[in-house]
């Protein structure tokens, strides 16, 4: 059965900066898009970033110019760069892969922007 891995959170100052990584492990073949999402506390689940198979990315205003998605298809990997860090960044960050009939999720990894 199929997993994401995700790797890369942690306790950071506010304009520090961090990354996160996502690993596609076992039976899952022919991803579409990635991409990270965020929940913060009493929040709904957002669209952080997401990047297709042949490299279109889409980013969530408030982070535009300060994070960026990459991926390497070979490996089925997704990273988010995280750079300029606030504290309304604080979350937790899932990834997401979209597959043919479905898609897969990460467990999740803790962000927190604090001083």
């Amino acid at each position: 059965q199929g997993q994401l891995v995700e790797s890369g959170g942690g306790l950071v100052q506010p304009g520090g900066s961090l990354r996160l990584s996502c690993a596609a492990s076992g039976s899952i073949f022919s991803i579409y898009a990635m991409g990270w999402y965020r929940q913060a506390p009493g929040k709904q689940r957002e669209l952080v970033a997401s990047i297709t198979g042949r490299g279109t990315k889409d980013y969530l205003d408030s982070v535009k110019g300060r994070f960026t998605i990459s991926r390497d298809n070979a490996k089925n990997t997704v990273s988010l760069q995280m750079n300029f860090l606030k504290p309304e960044d604080t979350a937790v960050y899932y990834c997401r892969a979209d597959v043919r009939g479905g898609m897969y999720w990460g467990q999740g990894t803790q962000v927190i922007v604090s001083s």
